[in-house]
C-alpha cells in the first residue's frame, strides 16, 4: 500500500471522527437531533401577512422579519426559491409586498429593482393562484378572479372524484381551510396599493399560472375547451370551475351551512398538540384565518395554540450565528416545518455506520426519544386502509394524523441497529422490537397496488386533481416514489424479509422505475442523485446482485456525473430542465448519497476515492461542511428545502461505510 493511500485513509478517518464529534455536539439534551429546515422567503412574507390579517402584527417582529427578507434578495432585485436559483415571480411579489408592509418605500433602490422584474414578468396577473388569494384577502385582487373552491368539497364521499382524500395530505389540509376562507371572501384594508406592480402586458385571465406558463392563460373559456394544448380533463375542469364560480355566488344556503360546519369541525379535529396543522406552514396559516372567519376569537384555545405554535417555529438570530446569510443585527425567519424524527433516525444510522456502539449513551437517549414519538392512533391514511392497525412515525414533533412511510422506514432501520445488538438494555431492545413489529405491519399495509409506496397515503394516485385550476402550488398527490419505496424495501430487507411478497413487489416496482440513463428520480430529495443513492442500496440489500445490469447502469450514471473536483451535485432545476439532471456544484449531502450507492454496489473505483477525498478536503475545522444549496424537495419544480443536518449526517454515513470496508 502506497504512503499516499495510507495518508488519504488516515485523513478520512480523522475527518470522520471530527464529523462524529460535531454531530454528537448537536444532540438536544432530550435525546433528539433537529437541524434547521430552511426554505424561501414566502414563509416569512406570508407570516407577516397572516398577522396583519388577524390584527396581531407587532412592529418589532415585523422589523426583524423584514431584515431577514431583505438579506435574501438577489442582486437583480428578485427573490429565488432556492440558493443560486433564478428569480421567481410569485416569491418576489410576496417578498416585495411584505417589505411595503414593513415600511420600505417603493422608490427605494432595492424595491424599485424588484418592481421592475415583477412588471417585466407580467405583474400581479402573472402570479400563482395562491398569491392571488393573498392579494384578494387585502382587496388587491378581485375574488371573482380566483378559481372556485367551494367548501361543499368536504361533503363529497371518499369514492367520488375530487373528494378531499384524493389529494395528498398537505394539499388536503390546505384546500379544506382555503375553501372556508374563500366562502367568506374577506377583505382587510391596507394603507397602500400595489399599482406599481401592474405588468407591462396585462390580460391574463383568472386561473392563469405563473407568468403565462399555463396554456390556458389569456384564453376565453370557449378557447380553453378547443385549444389542442388543453387536455380533455382540463377542458372538463374548466367547465366545472365556471359552474362552481356561479354556485359560489349563489350557494344553496342549507347546503352551504352544512359544508361550513363540517369543514370547521374537520379542521379543528386535525389541530396537532403543538398548535399546528400537519406540522407544516400552508394549512396552518389558512386554518387560522378560516377559523377566525368562522367566529373564533383570538382568545379561543385553538387560535391561541395555533399562534403560539407559529412562534415556536420562529428562528431568532443575532448577527447570523448559524451562517445562513442572515444580516447583521436582529432578524427572524420561519421554519415551514421541523424534522426532528427524520434527523434523529439519520443521526443514529450515521453514528452506527461510523462505528459507535448501540450502547453509546447518545444513541440510547435518541432511541428512548424515538420510542416515545411512535404514532399509535389512526389518521387520514385509514380512509384508504380502514382495517390496518396504526404504527409508525411522523416527520415532526407533533403530527399524529400523518405518520409517513419514509420516516417510519428510517426509524425502523435505526431501531433495528440497536435491537440487533446486545449493548443496549434489554428493556429498550424489547420495546424497540415491539415498535418495529407494529411499524412493519403498518408499512406493509401501506403499499400501493402496483408495488410502490407513497409517503403518507396508499393509492393516492388520481392525477385528475393536478388539473384543478385552483391548485398551482406544486404536487398535490402522493403517488409512489422511488426514494420512499427504496427506504421501505431496505427496511424490510434489514429485518430479514427480502423474500416476503411485499418486498419482492417493491423491488419489481423499483426496477420498473429506473430511468433510461440508469438513475432514479428523487421525489423528496434533489434529484436523480438522491433517488439513485436510495435505490441502489435498497436493491442490493434485498438481494439484487451488484453485477446485475440495473446496478451497473446506475454505477455508470453516477461515475459519468461526478464533478471534476470529485464531488457530486445536482441543481433543483433538474426537475424542469433535463440539461440539469445530475449537474450542479458539489455538495456534501449529494456526494454522500452517491458514495452510499457506489459502496453498496461494491465499487472500488477511483470515483469512490475521489468522492471521499472531496469530503475530506472540503470539511470545515469544526467537522461540518458548508452547504448553502437546497438538496431537499418539498414539491418538485416548485418548493425546495435546505435541511441543515443533511450536510453532516449523510457524510458521516458515507465515510463510515467506505472506511469500514477498508478495515
Amino acid at each position: 500500500m502506497s504512503s499516499t493511500t495510507v495518508e488519504a485513509r488516515s485523513a478520512a478517518r480523522v475527518a470522520l471522527e471530527l464529523a462524529c464529534e460535531h454531530l454528537l455536539s448537536l444532540q438536544d439534551s432530550r435525546g433528539f437531533w433537529q437541524g434547521e429546515l430552511q426554505t424561501n422567503v414566502t414563509m416569512d412574507a406570508e407570516d407577516m401577512l397572516l398577522r396583519e390579517f388577524l390584527g396581531v402584527r407587532q412592529p418589532d417582529e415585523t422589523a426583524r422579519t423584514a431584515s431577514w427578507i431583505r438579506s435574501q434578495q438577489r442582486s437583480d432585485g428578485t427573490w429565488a426559491n432556492f440558493h443560486g436559483g433564478p428569480g421567481e415571480l410569485s416569491t418576489t411579489i410576496e417578498a416585495y409586498w411584505a417589505l411595503r408592509l414593513a415600511g420600505d418605500p417603493p422608490d427605494a433602490h432595492h424595491m424599485a429593482a424588484s418592481a421592475r422584474f415583477i412588471r417585466a414578468e407580467g405583474g400581479l396577473a402573472g402570479a400563482r393562484v395562491f398569491t392571488h388569494l393573498w392579494l384578494a384577502l387585502f382587496g388587491l385582487w378581485s375574488w371573482d378572479r380566483v378559481p372556485a373552491l367551494p367548501p361543499e368539497v368536504i361533503l363529497l364521499p371518499s369514492w367520488a372524484p375530487l373528494n378531499v382524500y384524493a389529494f395528498g395530505c398537505w394539499a388536503r389540509q390546505t384546500i379544506v381551510a382555503v375553501s372556508l376562507v374563500k366562502a367568506h371572501r374577506p377583505v382587510r384594508a391596507l394603507p397602500f396599493d400595489l399599482d406599481e406592480l401592474v405588468g407591462i402586458e396585462q390580460g391574463a385571465l383568472s386561473g392563469a399560472g405563473r407568468g403565462g406558463e399555463d396554456p390556458r392563460a389569456g384564453m376565453s373559456p370557449v378557447e380553453q375547451e378547443s385549444d389542442p394544448r388543453v387536455s380533455r380533463w382540463q377542458a372538463w375542469l374548466t367547465r366545472l370551475d365556471r359552474v362552481a364560480r356561479f354556485y359560489e355566488r349563489r350557494p344553496v344556503r342549507p347546503l352551504r351551512r352544512l359544508a361550513v360546519a363540517r369543514a370547521e369541525r374537520w379542521i379543528v379535529r386535525r389541530q396537532e398538540a403543538d398548535g399546528s396543522w400537519g406540522g407544516i406552514q400552508p394549512p396552518w396559516v389558512y386554518s387560522l384565518m378560516a377559523l377566525t372567519l368562522c367566529g373564533y376569537p383570538l382568545e379561543h384555545p385553538v387560535i391561541r395554540r395555533g399562534l403560539a405554535g407559529l412562534d415556536g417555529f420562529m428562528i431568532e438570530d443575532e448577527d447570523d450565528p448559524r451562517g445562513v446569510g442572515a444580516p447583521p443585527g436582529a432578524s427572524r425567519r420561519l421554519e415551514a416545518c421541523q424534522s426532528p424524527v427524520w434527523d434523529t433516525a439519520t443521526a443514529i444510522l450515521a453514528l452506527s455506520d461510523a462505528g459507535r456502539s448501540s450502547g453509546d449513551p447518545a444513541i440510547g437517549r435518541a432511541v428512548d426519544w424515538l420510542l416515545a414519538e411512535e404514532v399509535t392512533v389512526s389518521g387520514d391514511w385509514a380512509v384508504r386502509r380502514p382495517g390496518l392497525a396504526p404504527g409508525g412515525w411522523a416527520f415532526e414533533f407533533e403530527n399524529v394524523n400523518y405518520p409517513d412511510v419514509d420516516d417510519t422506514a428510517e426509524v425502523v432501520l435505526a431501531l433495528h441497529r440497536v435491537a440487533a445488538g446486545d449493548a443496549a438494555p434489554a428493556l429498550v431492545r424489547r420495546a424497540a422490537l415491539q415498535a418495529i413489529g407494529r411499524a412493519t405491519r403498518w408499512t406493509k399495509g401501506m403499499q400501493s397496488a402496483g408495488g410502490g409506496w407513497g409517503a403518507f397515503d396508499a393509492e393516492n394516485t388520481h392525477s385528475l386533481v393536478r388539473e384543478v385550476p385552483f391548485l398551482d402550488f406544486g404536487e398535490v398527490i402522493d403517488e409512489p416514489s422511488a426514494d420512499v419505496t427504496a427506504h421501505a424495501v431496505e427496511m424490510l430487507a434489514a429485518l430479514g424479509l427480502s423474500d416476503d411478497p411485499t418486498a419482492r413487489k417493491g423491488v419489481e416496482w423499483l426496477l420498473s422505475e429506473q430511468e433510461p440513463g440508469g438513475s432514479w428520480f428523487g421525489r423528496w430529495g434533489v434529484n436523480h442523485v438522491y433517488g439513485t443513492g436510495a435505490a441502489v442500496p435498497a436493491l442490493i440489500a434485498a438481494g439484487v446482485d451488484p453485477s446485475e445490469q440495473c446496478v451497473r447502469r446506475a454505477v455508470r450514471w453516477l461515475e459519468e456525473h461526478q464533478n471534476e473536483d470529485g464531488g457530486w451535485g445536482e441543481d433543483p432545476r433538474s426537475y424542469d430542465d433535463p440539461e440539469w439532471i445530475g449537474r450542479g456544484a458539489s455538495t456534501a449531502s449529494q456526494t454522500a448519497w452517491a458514495l452510499l450507492a457506489l459502496h453498496a454496489a461494491k465499487e472500488r473505483s477511483s470515483a469512490v476515492d475521489r468522492g471521499v477525498d472531496w469530503l475530506v478536503a472540503t470539511q470545515r475545522a469544526d467537522g461540518s461542511w458548508d452547504e448553502p444549496q437546497y438538496t431537499g424537495t418539498g414539491f418538485p419544480s416548485d418548493y425546495y428545502i435546505n435541511y441543515h443536518l443533511y450536510r453532516l449526517a449523510f457524510p458521516v454515513m458515507a465515510l463510515g461505510r467506505c472506511l469500514a470496508e477498508e478495515g
